[in-house]
């Protein structure tokens, strides 16, 4: 594709960046097939290749709008489109700088920068979300049906100490889960103790960025990257050997730290080795000697559903179905596994309407073989799907943990 960046914005970064990656994109069309909310709306401009066009004139100094903006903000950045591109198209790089650009010359409405502050000054935090948490599970029972779901239920948290071993790891806590689902870093500590593993909480430990960088607070995100990554490096310097993600979308961000601290000469190389040492904690336990793990005969039959972030972002797409097949379990995989829930971290807050439809469309998907349990594995899709329907949704690692012998 041809461009025609304003001079003075080519001289910076973000315009190198993006002139590069509009260059690399032939416009074929293959990424429309499969983007979520092109297929929902129909609309050119709400899927990638009219949103290319949209930055594109704004990198060029065209004028941008209000509708410019919103077409951005439908985006889901699944990355269902990175997958498809036959080109390599770095296109979730080109949407954060062109979503910035328009920010700068589009003022939102104050509602919305309201809701984005909220969520900026609250949801990386779990102090400020617990109680926040505790209110709503109080009130849930006057609540009407529909926000009753969203709220999700308090669960009884059987306390596990990791027995010592020689082989530790750091289990990240992450905030809105540490708060609203423990029992799935507790059944993560349970299985990776039967395995000879001993999981390591880190006190001190910070969001990991992805709700700030999304929302284009950067600075907020990049200051959690580095209290992190000085967090990690000295217990990976004395023999921890990895950092396990139990949510796919933290451990993706976890992963991207070198992005994200590519400007910062004292991080940027300790980001690379957290980074390396970062592992989602399916892949991590697939490395394993499975064996070990002892399951009962009667399994439940599970409806996987896959988070963008772990197929499209980490790119394990089929990794943890096939570790489930290879302990036993039957697994069902929906029509158009690769489409978004609609979670997409903030996205069912700022675009409930949207969200709405495509977690109907997937849990529609998801229950075609009457499955006796829904699993994930990332907290968002999880809370998400939970939100639509009374079959049990769980995180992948709760079902084995429940099956072990």
């Amino acid at each position: 594709m041809q461009t025609q960046i304003d001079i003075q914005l080519l001289q910076t970064d973000a315009g190198k960046a993006a002139d590069s990656i509009l260059r690399s994109c032939v416009h074929c069309g293959f990424c429309t097939a499969t983007c979520p909310t092109y297929q929902l709306l129909g609309d050119e401009l709400d899927g990638p290749r009219g949103r290319i066009y949209l930055i594109k004139q704004a990198l060029e100094g065209k004028q941008v709008s209000r509708k410019s903006q919103l077409h951005l903000d439908r985006c889901l950045s699944c990355r269902s489109c990175e997958t498809t591109c036959p080109s390599g198209v770095k296109y979730t790089s080109l949407l954060e700088i062109g979503r910035h650009l328009i920010d700068q010359q589009v003022e939102r409405p104050f509602r919305e920068k309201l809701m984005r502050l909220g969520m900026k000054s609250i949801l990386p935090y779990p102090a400020r979300v617990a109680p926040l948490l505790a209110v709503a599970r109080t009130l849930r029972p006057l609540l009407p049906q529909s926000l009753q779901q969203k709220i999700p239920q308090k669960r009884g948290v059987e306390e596990h100490a990791s027995t010592s071993h020689a082989r530790k790891v750091i289990l990240f806590k992450g905030c809105v889960q540490s708060v609203a689902a423990q029992h799935i870093n507790q059944a993560a500590t349970r299985v990776l103790d039967k395995l000879g593993i001993e999981c390591i909480q880190v006190a001190s430990e910070q969001c990991c960025g992805a709700v700030n960088h999304h929302l284009g607070d950067a600075a907020t995100a990049v200051d959690f990257a580095r209290r992190n990554v000085d967090l990690w490096s000295r217990l990976l310097e004395n023999g921890v050997e990895a950092i396990i993600g139990t949510a796919s979308a933290c451990t993706l961000e976890i992963k991207e730290y070198p992005q994200l601290l590519k400007n910062d000469p004292d991080y940027v190389e300790k980001a690379k080795a957290v980074s390396t040492a970062t592992v989602d904690l399916g892949d991590f336990i697939q490395q394993q000697s499975i064996h070990k793990l002892i399951l009962i005969d009667k399994l439940p039959q599970i409806a996987f559903h896959s988070p963008c972030t772990l197929q499209h972002g980490l790119h394990l797409k089929g990794s943890i179905e096939g570790l489930l097949r290879s302990l036993g379990f039957n697994i069902t995989e929906p029509q158009d596994a690769h489409l978004c829930c609609g979670s997409a971290g903030t996205y069912s807050i700022l675009q409930p309407q949207l969200s709405t439809r495509l977690l109907s469309n997937k849990l529609q998907a998801l229950s075609d073989n009457n499955p006796d349990v829904i699993a994930t594995a990332n907290i968002g899709c999880l809370l998400h799907l939970q939100s639509g329907t009374q079959k049990p949704v769980k995180h992948w690692i709760e079902v084995v943990d429940e099956s072990i012998i």
